[in-house]
């Protein structure tokens, strides 16, 4: 039995500089808001979580639906959580990813 994994929101950074010194100007950056939360329901992407960051922690969500955790041998004092950042160098987010038993919060 797969469990859902809770995805949050927890912080976002920009480095200004570096986006004036190397990134193309873009239209659309990240929209997503400290505190939003996802629910990954059996290890799926959900809805609304834009494609970078879930490349970033799909293989951790996975592992946590399947019951598994522990990463890096005691990284995380909940060994069912990991928290990981997107890849994005100019606005990175970073996510707390939780195993939850039952109903999603």
């Amino acid at each position: 039995m797969t469990k859902d994994v809770r995805i949050t929101v927890m912080r976002r950074s920009c480095y200004p500089d570096l986006i004036e010194k190397y990134e193309n100007p873009i239209e659309h950056a990240c929209v997503l808001g400290t505190g939003d939360v996802f629910i990954s329901c059996g290890g799926s992407k959900p809805e609304g979580l834009c494609e970078s960051a879930w490349e970033s922690m799909r293989e951790f969500v996975e592992e946590l639906s399947k019951g598994g955790g522990d990463f890096f041998g005691g990284w995380m004092k909940n060994p069912h959580s990991a928290m990981i950042s997107c890849n994005d160098g100019f606005r990175p987010v970073s996510f707390l990813l939780e195993a939850v038993e039952g109903e999603p919060q």
